[in-house]
């Protein structure tokens, strides 16, 4: 039996269902929730009179439309005020948590998650934004996904898609003096193209990586999506457990 990889092992332990064709049927473990692409999702849950499904699960901010100055005034922009405050009235009527812009808590969404431990290793995590892969940093399979893929994972804790294909990205020896993970990434797109990732889920391995901070690692996975690929990952270890262990939202106490 072929060894597995680590896209494979995180995707075969959350398959529900799968179809002949490669479509499976995957379990959502973390589902991050912004402005711009929820209301449509929530609309449809409310014409079609359900809840979602494990509200627990669901993690919530305004990130798109928030001023980065001053918040004193409010948001200006009228569009974005209305997106902003409707979230606010979703997340109330369907209780879901919510950083709203006068809690800390409150940020980029691809941030917030792993600032409170709400992204984990192993977790197949979503959002509606295509840069999700951001959270493949901490060993976790995470995709953007469409409006109405909002509404289905609300909606069922599920998510349906194929099978992406393994790339492995293997960075060894030491990154020369003011060198950074942004300067890695694109030297990497330079190398495979803006769509050499196309259909694939790139794993990062080797020793440059393991040096990185988890701010780098997130970096990296971000862009990932610059190389065309849906998925950007890399190996739990040490460091990933150090970053996440205390924060709210992580497991606390003996396992």
């Amino acid at each position: 039996m072929n060894a597995l990889t680590l896209v494979e092992k995180i995707w075969q332990r959350h398959v529900v269902d799968e179809t002949a064709d490669g479509t499976a049927l995957l379990y959502v473990d973390r589902h991050l929730v912004y402005e711009v692409t929820s209301p449509q999702a929530f609309e449809g849950l409310r014409q079609a009179g359900r809840k979602p499904w494990r509200r627990e699960t669901v993690l919530a901010t305004a990130d798109h439309n928030v001023p980065t100055t001053s918040r004193s005034k409010g948001i200006a922009d009228s569009l974005s005020r209305i997106q902003v405050e409707q979230l606010t009235k979703n997340c109330n009527e369907f209780g879901i948590t919510e950083f709203g812009l006068k809690d800390k808590r409150q940020g980029i969404i691809h941030v917030i998650g792993p600032e409170q431990g709400a992204t984990l290793p192993g977790m197949i995590v979503v959002a509606g934004d295509s840069h999700t892969s951001t959270h493949g940093a901490f060993a976790a399979l995470a995709f953007g996904v469409g409006t109405s893929e909002v509404e289905h994972v609300l909606a069922t804790q599920c998510l349906s898609m194929k099978r992406m294909k393994p790339m492995l990205v293997k960075v060894d020896g030491e990154l020369p003096q003011g060198v950074t993970a942004k300067d890695l990434i694109l030297a990497i797109i330079a190398r495979i193209g803006t769509s050499g990732g196309t259909g694939y889920a790139i794993e990062f391995a080797g020793e440059v990586i393991r040096s990185l901070s988890m701010e780098g690692r997130m970096t990296l996975c971000n862009m990932a999506i610059e190389a065309g690929a849906r998925v950007g990952v890399i190996g739990v270890d040490d460091k990933t457990i150090d970053y996440v262990r205390g924060r709210p939202f992580a497991p606390h106490g003996e396992r």
